[in-house]
């Protein structure tokens, strides 16, 4: 009987020293930690991927609390985001007659952030004037700033 309360003690002060180690997460804690962001790597300017890229990136990743979110465009895809290249309007998006610029409108203005690759910008011919309202010319810093953030995940398409 002595060796079983000498066990019962040892087990519950190996309990008692384990929840006193760990951190303590209650629902405020919680809702203070922030889900991690997500930066897109998009550079085709097929506007089928283009379209799934953008949905998942706003409808998934930012309506669902991630940030920052932020889709670069490179490569071709910086002709996605030019104000005079209309886009075709792929299924599920023409119920809704919804463009590409307006899905990276619609982005923009619920906190996303569209990155512009400024050498791809220069190859194509366009200039920040050419692009919808809202783009950001993209510079090293604003780019590694958001692709190095240990808490960023990155997807490309």
């Amino acid at each position: 009987m002595r060796a079983t309360k000498r066990a019962a003690l040892a087990a519950a002060m190996v309990a008692v020293i384990f929840t006193a180690l760990m951190p303590v997460v209650s629902p405020a804690n919680a809702a203070d930690q922030a889900k991690p962001g997500l930066f897109v790597n998009l550079t085709t300017d097929d506007t089928w991927s283009a379209a799934k890229a953008i949905y998942f990136a706003h409808e998934k990743a930012l309506k669902n609390g991630h940030k920052p979110v932020a889709i670069w465009l490179n490569v071709r895809a910086v002709y996605l985001a030019d104000r005079k290249r209309p886009s075709h309007v792929h299924g599920l998006l023409r119920e809704s007659n919804m463009s590409i610029q307006d899905m990276l409108s619609a982005f923009i203005e619920d906190g996303g952030t569209v990155i512009m690759c400024g050498a791809c910008s220069q190859a194509a011919g366009l200039t920040k004037d050419d692009y919808i309202d809202g783009v950001q010319m993209g510079s090293w810093d604003l780019v590694s700033g958001i692709l190095f953030d240990p808490n960023v995940k990155t997807l490309s398409w």
